[in-house]
């Protein structure tokens, strides 16, 4: 492309167009001078330029297409323009793009951004920094547990995640909850279902199953509704944690995996034999299997969707942002799940559309089914990110064969599962190998899970036969998380960015840790913990032989020692001086 067509398609996809608050646009004959800074009569190749001077600038600098936009003379280039707007502005984006390559200056520091040009709330949003308060969410869903479950009288568990859930998405699509305050409770009641199910009219053209949300809500019953003050500052409660999650600085983290930590803090598994995954896992395992924003992400045992909000939340971030085409397509075409109990679908379902995802591709299936095999090879899955079910009568190896039997040949597949789980299930486990190929064995942190069951992520590629080919394992020890009274385990100091980003350089790599091992995959199928180095000090030496010599001499050791013990004890002159016991034995008089 020519210049002049790498600048026109640079104004269509940024968008810069005047309005009365912004002076924007592209081309060659504007100076800087016209554009508000005096005897400046250098020209950009496109600008954005607020009238408010501390909001953010941006700056174009346009190339043809066989233009290298790195070398160093683009780069001067695009500082220099950069400096001319730092005389007026704090914050400015600097852009150099030659129709199909992009280079971001923040100010006139290179930043890494999604390698395609994106629209300009993309780069306004770069100077943004993230302000979510995660404890006060977490305190205000104690609030709201302790009133459905005291004030309201709501017992069941599943019944106030609903319940509030149901909420966030009614605010989510507008139900102005702070409007109601005041009313009574059938009033409250009727607007979060008249809310849902205007919102729900698109989605369910996609998908009718979504009634099952609706249906979950109308059955959930409250022993008392008629304390006013408790309606109300649940409004206040809700509303404020809606305002954080539908705010620019949210990065998916999963409503419902806080939730149930502090709805059910101590009981970590449902009845269904959920167990719900941490939050620094999924962005873990998101990023171990190499997750990008083409893929399309299958979870077969969704639960409340932890991975599938990650994804979501990830896959638009390196898209350029919700404001982009890309995210609608990532949104409702690559992103798919199966749940088969009822109340955690309606939680799914909730969880997905707070979220601000309307066309959530979620059904209610038993994944053990044919019916659920046939579903998931109709779709176009390219990866898999799955903690199923750990128990046996759940189905757990039975669901994990049969998505690795029914997705595309080449498909990677991560699955959190127990540690041994694939040498306890007999040949079920051997089996798998015959048709799929185990890659990678992390085993995680031994505080992950509450229920005291240890971990393992199990990477496959579904379609190719292992063929004895070893397998690459590793241990995770420390996560970096500290338990917080009532709260669950959290990353209260931050650690954990750091701790992920060195386990993806190091399995990447395949090497650069003690822990690393290659297993046999006829030997073993799981993480070997190594043996303590074995030891023997002088004093066993010693009691060894004198055992031995006191047998020789036909001397019962333990009648031996009772009466040493005796004798010490009952014929002694005990004295306590301070911080000392003295013990002395007494000497027989003749």
């Amino acid at each position: 492309m020519t210049e002049d067509e790498v600048r026109d398609l640079a104004k269509n996809i940024l968008h810069f167009i005047d309005d009365k608050d912004v002076k924007a646009g592209v081309g060659q004959l504007t100076s800087f001078n016209q554009l508000g800074f005096k005897g400046v009569q250098d020209k950009p190749d496109g600008w954005y330029l607020p009238k408010n001077v501390n909001d953010v600038a941006i700056i174009l600098e346009t190339k043809n297409s066989s233009i290298d936009v790195s070398k160093q003379n683009c780069v001067d280039e695009l500082h220099k323009n950069i400096k001319i707007a730092l005389t007026k502005y704090k914050k400015v984006i600097g852009i150099l793009y030659n129709g199909e390559d992009v280079v971001v200056y923040k100010n006139l520091e290179q930043i890494k951004t999604v390698n395609t040009l994106q629209n300009k709330e993309y780069y306004l949003s770069l100077f943004k920094e993230n302000k979510i308060d995660k404890q006060q969410i977490y305190n205000l869903t104690k609030k709201i547990n302790d009133s459905l479950h005291f004030q309201f009288g709501i017992k069941n568990l599943y019944h106030r995640m609903i319940f509030t859930a149901c909420a966030l998405v009614a605010e989510r699509y507008g139900a102005q909850l702070s409007k109601i305050k005041g009313m009574d409770y059938p009033t409250f009641h009727t607007t979060i279902h008249s809310t849902l199910a205007k919102s729900l009219l698109d989605a369910k053209k996609q998908n009718q199953k979504l009634d099952i949300l609706l249906e979950v809500y109308s059955e959930i019953k409250m022993n008392s509704t008629e304390n006013q003050e408790a309606i109300d500052n649940f409004i206040d409660n809700i509303v404020e944690i809606s305002d954080s999650i539908n705010s620019d600085f949210w990065n998916g983290e999963d409503v419902m995996a806080i939730f149930f930590n502090e709805f059910n803090r101590y009981k970590g598994k449902t009845e269904s034999g959920q167990v719900f995954t941490p939050d620094h896992i999924t962005s873990f395992m998101y990023r171990l299997i190499d997750v990008d924003k083409d893929d399309v992400i299958l979870d077969a045992a969704c639960g409340s969707g932890s991975f599938l909000v990650k994804a979501m939340c990830n896959m638009i971030k390196e898209a350029g942002g919700v404001k982009t085409h890309k995210a609608s397509d990532i949104k409702q075409k690559q992103l798919y799940g199966i749940e088969f109990d009822r109340q955690i679908y309606a939680l799914a379902c909730a969880n997905m559309l707070i979220h601000k995802d309307g066309k959530t591709n979620l059904e209610q299936l038993d994944t053990r089914t044919e019916t659920a095999c046939e579903w998931i090879k109709d779709k176009p899955i390219t990866k898999v990110l799955m903690n199923p079910p750990f128990e046996n009568k759940y189905g757990c190896i039975e669901i994990v064969t049969n998505v690795l039997n029914n997705v595309k040949a080449g498909t990677i597949c991560a699955f959190i599962l127990p540690d041994k789980k694939l040498e306890k299930v007999g040949n079920k486990g051997k089996n798998l190998l015959k048709k799929h190929t185990l890659k990678k064995i992390i085993k995680l942190s031994e505080k992950t899970f509450f229920e005291g069951v240890t971990t393992s992520v199990f990477v496959f590629e579904a379609g190719k036969p292992q063929n004895n080919e070893e397998i690459f394992a590793c241990y995770i020890e420390e996560d970096g998380l500290e338990t917080v009274k009532n709260q669950g385990r959290q990353d209260i100091k931050d650690k954990w960015k750091t701790i992920e980003d060195y386990w993806i350089d190091i399995i990447k790599k395949q090497s650069g840790h003690d822990t690393i091992q290659w297993l046999k995959p006829s030997e073993n199928l799981s993480y070997q913990m190594p043996k303590a180095e074995f030891k023997i000090y002088e004093e066993d030496f010693t009691k060894t032989v004198m055992d031995y010599m006191m047998f020789e001499q036909g001397i019962d050791v333990k009648e031996l020692k009772d009466r040493l013990i005796d004798k010490v004890l009952y014929s002694s002159d005990i004295q306590a001086m301070d911080n000392t016991i003295s013990i002395n034995l007494k000497t027989r008089e003749d």
